[in-house]
């Protein structure tokens, strides 16, 4: 795998069984680690059926503990919050020092009404989860849906959840936080995140099933406010398109189609 330029992953769970029925990782923390280790393993995405409740989060650090113990840098996914939300609201300080990226809420299918049920916790839940977001730690919403049929061209689902790793195109700023839904504008959603060197990611998400596109004022984004004198604005989806210097009061108003979104980037220029 390796010799082909790509990495290696690998699925175990935190308690006695798999969720389908295989053997877990109960018991067996220190052996599987280094098992994974010694085959070469980048990824670890640790599931966590089959264990009780009050121990989900000590089989999380201890398999934490072994990887680390290994010597190789395993990124090590979590299921830990997905499990533990179900009896009580996790630790997520110290969800963020165990695990490298894990999942919050249910498993995304190929279906447009799954993907926005996931959007929509996570903005409900952000206060919470986006704290412990940032380099080294990320919220994980699931799977990318693409190729599939489930969810058609042009949503959310399928350019959106595309678009939302376009921000990574210019690096998020270490201090930063993760994406948060910033308002709700009529049929509208704005989700913002401050990148490096001054600039803003703004995706603007229409939320209508029908009809044409509907256009939104950038300057109702709340981000906008940082443009006190003008901002250079960069569209990135649906079509790339440099929109140039824009003044506090500008015109320039997005458009987006009916359960799609339209992604771009904003950064103020003070002289």
């Amino acid at each position: 795998v390796h010799s082909k330029g790509l990495k290696l992953g690998i699925y175990s769970d935190v308690g006695a069984y798999t969720c389908a029925g295989y053997p877990g990782s109960l018991g067996y923390y220190e052996t599987d680690a280094q098992t994974f280790a010694d085959w070469g393993v980048d990824l670890l995405k640790f599931d966590g059926c089959n264990m009780k409740g009050n121990l989900i989060a000590e089989g999380y650090m201890n398999m934490s503990r072994a990887l680390n113990a290994t010597g190789r840098s395993i990124v090590y996914s979590c299921e830990w919050p997905l499990y533990e939300w179900v009896f009580r609201k996790p630790n997520y300080t110290a969800v963020r020092e165990t695990c490298n990226q894990w999942r919050n809420y249910a498993d995304v299918y190929d279906s447009w009404s799954s993907v926005k049920s996931i959007a929509e916790w996570t903005a409900l839940h952000q206060d919470t989860v986006v704290p412990a977001a940032g380099p080294g730690g990320w919220n994980d919403p699931d799977m990318l849906v693409i190729g599939n049929f489930g969810v058609p061209d042009g949503t959310v689902g399928s350019d959106g959840r595309a678009a939302a790793s376009v921000t990574t195109l210019r690096k998020p700023c270490p201090r930063s936080k993760a994406c948060c839904r910033t308002a709700r504008l009529g049929s509208f959603e704005v989700w913002e995140r401050s990148l490096s060197n001054n600039f803003t990611a703004v995706a603007v998400r229409n939320k209508q099933e029908l009809g044409g596109p509907q256009k939104l004022p950038v300057v109702k984004v709340p981000g906008w406010r940082a443009c006190e004198f003008q901002c250079n604005v960069t569209q990135i989806l649906p079509q790339y398109k440099e929109l140039g210097l824009q003044k506090h009061q500008t015109n320039l108003a997005v458009a987006v189609n009916p359960s799609g979104v339209a992604l771009f980037t904003i950064r103020p220029i003070l002289d």
